[in-house]
């Protein structure tokens, strides 16, 4: 009997691409993914740049799914990793079970087995542009994200880690049940960057401090990003927004801002930068604009994919 496809040795959720050159064309020696994850590789753009869309069937994410991507990026390769509209994680239903999906595991709480959980994990001996649409939870969700991303000396990543209120038209601003998000960034056996966002609905207020819910914290900010920026690929693009918050005078406002950023400086390689906005569309807008010498690397096809 035949071996069964390579396919069938993945378990469900999970995806796996595999990117190498070639001298200047760059091609994809494993791309495979199964439900509900799927992994769509584009034709568009240059030889030596690879393009991937993230999508789940279903257009979003329900409670109890388990999502895992591994990559492994070979030397010289660039690839992109977008998400076609928001990453949308739906409310989680207790009365449903995602048994015949995803077993629940003994050692797991309830909350924990009914939460949306995410997990990206990349090699990356070349660069990674990580640049997806951003979160959006709907009320009553729970996600845990982590992305784990191991680079050699010369590799070069952008990490793009963002998430909205909700869907404020339906007036689920701030409703959710969490929002976790861990990002580790590697560089030959060191960790330079830990990175984690955690927000609770039921968060404990400190004793004497009156109750506080996510909006009375959060407000009047309604998108928040953190975007991770190393190697030398991205020097130009670190330099310049180093040199703009140099510039920057902090002094109290009367009325707040529509959008507020910081960078903090990890190396002469490496920086976090943290932007937060009252509408998506500003801090979309500011983000393209800060990346926009990525489009030498990218090609203009694909770099205005990015922020479509």
């Amino acid at each position: 009997m035949s071996d069964p496809p390579l396919i069938a040795k993945i378990p469900p959720g999970n995806g796996r691409i595999h990117f190498i050159s070639h001298g200047i064309r760059s091609t994809f020696t494993e791309l495979s993914s199964t439900y509900p994850l799927k992994l769509i590789a584009s034709r568009d753009g240059t030889d030596n740049v690879g393009l991937v869309y993230i999508l789940s069937y279903g257009g979003g994410l329900v409670g109890g799914d388990q999502i895992e991507v591994k990559a492994i990026l070979g030397p010289d390769a660039v690839l992109v990793l977008l998400s076609q509209g928001s990453t949308k994680v739906f409310r989680t239903r207790p009365s449903i079970r995602q048994a015949t999906v995803f077993p629940l595991q003994a050692q797991s709480t309830l909350s924990e087995q009914l939460a949306t959980t995410q997990r990206l994990d990349f090699d990356i001996n070349g660069a990674l542009f990580l640049l997806p649409e951003p979160v959006t939870c709907f009320k009553a969700a729970s996600y845990n994200q982590t992305q784990t991303f191991r680079l050699s000396p010369s590799a070069s990543l952008a990490v793009l880690d963002w998430f909205t209120s909700g869907r404020r038209s339906l007036g689920e601003d701030w409703a959710f049940t969490r929002y976790y998000s861990l990002n580790e960034v590697w560089i030959a056996d060191r960790r330079i960057i830990k990175d984690v966002t955690l927000l609770e609905k039921h968060d404990p207020t400190p004793a004497g401090l009156p109750p506080r819910s996510l909006a009375d914290k959060l407000a009047p900010y309604a998108c928040y990003a953190t975007l991770i920026l190393c190697g030398p690929l991205l020097q130009d693009v670190i330099t310049s927004i180093s040199a703009q918050y140099d510039q920057i005078s902090v002094f109290k406002k009367s009325v707040p801002q529509d959008l507020i950023w910081s960078v903090s400086q990890i190396n002469c390689a490496s920086v976090v930068v943290r932007v937060a906005g009252k509408e998506t569309e500003t801090v979309k807008q500011w983000l393209k604009h800060q990346l926009g010498s990525l489009e030498a690397v990218t090609g203009p096809e694909i770099f205005q994919k990015c922020f479509a």
